[in-house]
Order: structure tokens, then sequence, then C-alpha cells
């Protein structure tokens, strides 16, 4: 089994772009971290970050094919992005929103997500151990999802 991690605009950025609210670590040193972490729970794992709707749609959309799950965080685009919606919706396997900061505490805009109420669940505020969560409830879900 294998889980695909997925990450939006702006988090190639990660270390550099607004380190008070989403640290000092890069997003190749979040990946390494969940490599290691996949290898412990048995399972494969692959990453994809764009900056453009579009590639992320496509991404969903073919994801099925090789994963068993998905790990997103759609950056802003969770806050108004109905395609990318639709796309979480359209897909058969399971979807796990995940957000560095605490959306729910920041900014009027950022406290709605469009995916969440299409994504398996939504983890955010617990900086990059969120992605550990959802990792973990990633796994979880695609071998409940597979029947085993």
């Amino acid at each position: 089994m294998k889980i695909l991690v997925m990450n939006g605009p702006n988090l190639n950025l990660l270390g550099k772009r607004e380190p008070g609210v989403y640290g000092t670590g890069s997003l190749e040193e979040i990946n390494v971290s969940l490599q290691e972490l996949a290898r412990t729970l048995g399972v494969g794992i692959g990453f994809m970050q764009s900056n453009h709707e579009g590639a992320l749609i496509d991404c969903l959309h073919s994801s099925g094919a090789e994963y068993g799950a998905v790990i997103f965080n759609p950056g802003a685009f969770a806050h108004y992005s109905y395609a990318l919606r639709d796309a979480v919706a359209a897909i058969a396997i399971p979807v796990v929103e995940v957000h560095i900061s605490n959306i729910h505490a920041r900014e009027d805009f950022r406290r709605l997500s469009v995916i969440a109420p299409v994504a398996a669940g939504q983890i955010s505020g617990f900086g990059v151990m969120g992605y550990h969560l959802a990792l973990r409830a990633a796994v979880d879900l695609a071998r409940a999802h597979q029947g085993g």
C-alpha cells in the first residue's frame, strides 16, 4: 500500500514563508520525516507539490490507480476552490486534509474549508506533527477501505 502526500500553493516556501505561523522546517524536511514514518508503518509514500490548481486536480483524479489514500494540504485553495472540492469528492480513496496552522483560529476567510465536507477528516493546528497524524490516519483509512 502507498499513501500520496499532496501540497498546494506556497508550501514549497515552508521554512522561509512566515516561520512564526508555519515553522522553520522545509517541505523537504517534512517529506523525509514522513518517509521514515511510512517505513515504520510498513507503507510506501509518494509526494507531490504544485502551485497550480489544475495540476492538483489531475493528480487527485489519477491517485486511486497507485495509492490507497491521500494526505492533502490544499493551502489557500482550501478556502475557495470548488474545483478541488469536487475532485476530492470524485475519487474513491480517502483524503485526509491537513493544515500546519490552526485555520479555525486565524483570519475569518481562513476558517472555512470547502474541502473538509468531502474529506475523510481534517487535522489542523499541530504544526508538522499534523502530517504525521494524517499519515497514521490515512494508513488506517486505506486499510479499512481495502477491507483490512
